[in-house]
């Protein structure tokens, strides 16, 4: 049966257009308004409320959880101090990428883990005799993600402690009298906040922060919204950019953090650390084995234009992300695959996230993108470029914002 997340009453009410899917067994808003690239510019431009209630929450605690969890994460979270967040993954034995998501330290012997799948029984499975626990809060927890450059100034009005928070930032504060944990995170690249709360407060939660947002330009988005600006934002999404590897049937579905693009949470495999993986990562260092590197694509607006006007169209503009494979082509030969394709709006750019070889994997290269026009193949001309395509210096600084 599909369930409903504590916010439910409201988003129900806010959905103009009464489309729903389907998220980790919950419903979810797809929009909002009849268009979702309105919703997209509030997160761009102001602020968007989007609904994070069905990802997947655990409490991990104990005199040894640090222990725990530096044996588990690929990243090492004993240089996470109390009041920070870490975004990491977590890998199988062969090194290969199981989920990723964002670890916050609320205290010394205190965790908060998120994934957008379950992830219990795999990490219940590795405490062995270590004094910890593992506990699914994933009902007891609502979440409600503020993002957009405005989304500092909005928070402020609930409270005195958005303001403080760095990037990455976590603190247990109080919002309109409620009782909440503020992490500085979030899935669209811009300046953002994720507020956590009991789920018998979702509701007050929800008013407090619609009240705030009156004036402000601001208001709920869908999951086609923040799927936008996470293409932009250059982060990836699982079952899309990659396949957690315990589900792969194949090699070629697996994929370990360096070919993710992620190999920058390796930088201490040099120490004396043991996690899940280790091995299996450190020999593909050495022998530098790694098969494809994520990257980003942009097309070349002036190939796009014209293949679509030989075949008499008017070429496509279409801002909804494509998530599918479209090959990737350098001197007539497949080097890779693109997972995600859009129209970005602000870029007016055609962009790809895009699994490449790693000899093409830099900045400048110029490759060959397979597209559909008009039910016939044709490649477009692409130029390799740095993730993210869009970083606003707002994200991760501290000043106001207009």
């Amino acid at each position: 049966m599909i369930g409903t997340t504590p916010f439910h009453p409201r988003t129900e009410a806010a959905n103009r257009t009464g489309l729903w899917g389907h998220w980790a067994g919950y419903l979810a808003a797809e929009k909002y308004q009849l268009s979702e690239k309105a919703e997209y510019f509030l997160i761009r431009n102001s602020a968007g409320l989007f609904d994070t209630s069905p990802l997947y929450k655990y409490r991990v605690t104990g005199a040894e959880a640090e222990r725990f969890l530096a044996g588990v994460l690929t990243r090492d979270i004993r240089h996470c101090h109390p009041g920070h967040a870490q975004y990491t993954v977590w890998c199988d034995d062969d090194g290969h990428v199981i989920e990723d998501g964002i670890v916050m330290r609320l205290a010394d012997d205190e965790f908060f883990l998120t994934s957008a799948r379950p992830n219990l029984a795999y990490f219940r499975g590795l405490v062995g005799r270590l004094e910890v626990e593992v506990t699914d809060v994933t009902a007891d927890q609502a979440a409600l993600a503020v993002q957009g450059p405005r989304s500092r100034r909005l928070l402020t009005k609930l409270g005195d402690g958005t303001a403080e928070l760095d990037y990455f930032g976590v603190a247990k504060s109080e919002a309109a009298g409620i009782s909440v944990t503020e992490s500085r995170t979030g899935f669209t690249g811009d300046l953002g906040y994720e507020i956590w709360a009991p789920a018998d407060e979702a509701l007050a939660l929800w008013d407090a922060v619609t009240e705030a947002a009156e004036g402000e330009g601001a208001g709920p988005v869908g999951q086609q919204a923040l799927l936008m600006a996470r293409i932009e934002a250059g982060l990836v999404l699982i079952d899309v950019d990659y396949r957690s590897a315990r589900f792969a049937w194949t090699h070629n579905e697996r994929s370990t953090p360096s070919e993710l693009g992620l190999d920058w949470m390796l930088r201490d495999l040099g120490d004396d650390r043991p996690f899940v993986g280790r091995r299996a990562l450190q020999l593909e260092a050495d022998r530098n084995t790694t098969r494809r590197r994520l990257a980003g694509l942009i097309v070349d607006w002036e190939d796009w234009d014209a293949r679509h006007v030989e075949a008499g169209l008017i070429p496509a503009k279409d801002h909804r992300p494509v998530h599918q494979e479209m090959m990737v082509y350098s001197g007539g030969d497949p080097v890779g695959w693109a997972s995600s394709f859009m129209y970005s709006p602000i870029l007016q750019r055609h962009i790809a996230l895009a699994r490449v070889r790693p000899d093409l994997a830099v900045p400048g290269n110029r490759v060959g993108l397979e597209v559909t026009i008009d039910h016939a193949y044709h490649t477009v001309g692409a130029v390799v470029t740095r993730l993210p395509f869009y970083a606003p210096a707002h994200r991760t600084g501290r000043g106001d914002v207009p």
